[in-house]
């Protein structure tokens, strides 16, 4: 998963300042093709990082789950198929009607019994201490207007001895491929999302906001700041992704 508008329009962006009225209003307003324009523009990549994501957090029937950022939920669908209970939250309305459209109990079929929604703000979440087996976040922290605030809540309602897995866009260590990947960036993708997406301007904050995260060892110390231990991370495609794991102290 950029400049002031008028307060009386519609946020077709969010900019670094990272509202979250904005963010999520900027969400709210892609909803329906994000996922298929997020393919699009990562040229498939997108699949294997969720794979990723899901192999490291490991669910397992009975287990409670936290899908943090969850969007439309594609995530939280993959987790869940494990059988374990998943909630997948997130602060964009928008996004979680869609999911619902998608996976909800009036979805086709039914849709996905042991996945919830949830709004939810990271820096506060609504949720019990030690509630969750593990929690997962993918391509949100970024979006976060206080991502070490966010590492706490998680690490909150964590249970003691449970998991947490960050999927987030990182800084590829190879400067030749670090330049390859700007380019990709400031060139193709923009024009790229012109043509696939409803809103190209939500793209233009997306190479912002890469541009501005840390890199992976800087992610590394705030998980470390925020409680968590045994974190370690690997980075996927070359360190456009890194998968950060780390643990809640089981005393």
């Amino acid at each position: 998963m950029t400049p002031d508008a008028p307060e009386s329009a519609e946020p077709n962006r969010a900019d670094l300042g990272k509202d979250p009225a904005r963010v999520s209003g900027m969400f709210d307003g892609v909803a329906a093709g994000y996922d298929r324009t997020n393919t699009v523009l990562s040229l498939g990549n997108d699949r294997m990082w969720r794979a990723a994501t899901t192999r490291a957090v490991a669910p397992k029937a009975g287990e409670r789950i936290l899908d943090l950022a969850a969007g439309t939920g594609a995530s939280s669908v993959s987790l869940a198929r494990s059988g374990a209970q998943v909630v997948a939250a997130d602060f964009s309305p928008g996004m979680l009607a869609e999911g619902e459209r998608r996976h909800g109990a009036s979805a086709p079929g039914g849709g996905i019994p042991n996945l919830s929604f949830v709004e939810a703000d990271a820096t506060a979440l609504p949720f019990d201490d030690a509630e969750f087996d593990a929690v997962t976040m993918s391509f949100g922290l970024r979006n976060v207007n206080e991502p070490r605030v966010a590492l706490g809540e998680l690490l909150r309602v964590t249970k003691p001895g449970g998991r947490l897995v960050i999927c987030e866009f990182s800084h590829p260590p190879s400067s030749a491929f670090r330049k390859l990947y700007s380019f990709y960036n400031d060139r193709v993708l923009p024009t790229v999302a012109k043509t696939v997406s409803s809103n190209s301007e939500a793209y233009d904050y997306l190479n912002e906001s890469i541009r501005d995260w840390p890199d992976q060892r800087t992610l590394m110390g705030w998980i470390r700041e925020a409680g968590w231990t045994g974190v370690a991370y690997r980075n996927l495609t070359g360190g456009i992704v890194a998968l950060h794991r780390a643990t809640k102290p089981a005393a």
